[in-house]
């Protein structure tokens, strides 16, 4: 008589491997480096250090199931694909797994994602049903980030936000054209913008609740998305919505789909796309100030700060002895620390020399130097040999 073992949910973990590798949820996507190749199928695969606003932490990051009824033609785990492992964790198993690996000091913290099956709404319960059993059966405290389904309902998100530190909202695309594209059984305002929409109403319903920030993940370069639309929706989420922040995730050809013959998305287009989301963001810029190409992209020789002071700075460099903070943040180098160290020690003395700014922990003041002015001159600079 032959017999089946069924893997514990350790093992079942292992086999799975870094099934979200694909999703970002740190606050430093791209420095967060796998310690083990993808497919070693060993369960330090699952875990990923990641920077969340509690400090570096070991994550757990995984998905209640692979399987999923949804067909988007960029994801290795739409429906359909052979080529995919697919699997099922209950609340309890998910759960229990955490606990083990938490106590044993493994993780410290948990990224919770999934495919969608019977559902959006039975697929969010069960994310829901696991963390309240981390919460209230393992009195966990720790640092959990959860994926909300699209089009979940309200009470749902409300409990995500409760239980969470972080909750996903995965736009995908900019605008449903774009979505549909990537993703035709989705409904990018009914399903998702919805979503946040929600999320920031009861935020302010709930000002005196400890409820989770809001972030969100766009799929760059598959289907003609264009860095101004992109740009133009992440300032419209975080001036309207309360968005934490925005994650570019460029895009990679997954074999077995139907774009599994398209070029992969220039990795600098990614960072450019960071770096003008955080001005957006941080800095107080609109996106009149940025620099866009007549194909609607960013310059990827050039960060953006940069290409806007090359255009405005240069002839009319700003004196740092006089600007206030907002025209200091505009100059490369110069950072919302770096602005509020001059202003401080300006009030103690002049600022003449390059010298003075590193000792204000401004780490590169030669970046600054072409756009500014030190007692009412260009600082010398020494000039480059190569």
């Amino acid at each position: 008589m032959l017999m089946q073992t069924i893997p514990d949910t350790l093992t079942k973990l292992e086999q799975l491997g870094n099934t979200t590798r694909f999703e970002p949820s740190g606050d430093r996507p791209q420095v967060e480096q796998k310690r083990v190749p993808y497919q070693s199928r060993s369960l330090d695969e699952c875990i990923t250090n990641v920077v969340t606003p509690k400090g570096k932490k070991p994550i757990l990051k995984t998905m209640m199931t692979t399987a999923c009824e949804r067909n988007c033609f960029y994801c290795p785990f739409r429906a359909g694909r052979s080529k995919t492992q697919r699997m099922t964790f209950s609340p309890d198993e998910m759960a229990g797994a955490f606990d083990t690996l938490q106590r044993a000091n493994r993780v410290d913290g948990i990224f919770l994602s999934s495919g969608i099956i019977k559902g959006s709404v039975t697929t969010q319960e069960k994310i829901i049903d696991t963390i309240e059993i981390i919460r209230d059966r393992y009195e966990y405290h720790g640092y959990i980030h959860l994926k909300i389904m699209p089009g979940v309902e309200y009470e749902q998100l409300y409990r995500a936000m409760q239980l969470a530190d972080r909750v996903s909202v995965n736009l995908e695309g900019p605008t449903q054209e774009r979505l549909s594209a990537l993703a035709p059984k989705k409904d990018f305002m009914g399903e998702l913008l919805k979503m946040l929409q929600w999320a920031e109403t009861i935020r302010r319903e709930k000002p005196y609740q400890k409820l989770a920030g809001t972030v969100t993940q766009f799929v760059v370069g598959a289907v003609g998305d264009t860095d101004h639309e992109l740009l133009s929706i992440s300032n419209r989420l975080y001036r309207q919505m309360g968005l934490t922040r925005a994650y570019y995730s460029g895009f990679s050809p997954v074999e077995q789909t139907p774009f599994e013959n398209l070029t992969p998305t220039d990795p600098r287009r990614e960072h450019r796309l960071y770096q003008a989301s955080f001005l957006l963001r941080d800095y107080g810029w609109n996106i009149e100030d940025l620099s866009f190409l007549e194909d609607g992209n960013l310059r990827i020789d050039i960060d953006p700060k940069r290409a806007w002071a090359e255009r405005h700075l240069l002839s009319a460099p700003i004196d740092v002895m006089k600007a206030d903070r907002r025209q200091l943040m505009r100059v490369p180098g110069i950072g919302p620390v770096g602005a509020t160290a001059i202003i401080q020690a300006r009030r103690l003395g002049r600022l003449t020399d390059l010298a003075h700014l590193r000792k204000l922990n401004i780490r590169a003041p030669e970046q600054a130097a072409p756009y500014i002015l030190l007692d009412g001159r260009r600082p010398a600079t020494q000039m480059r040999l190569f």
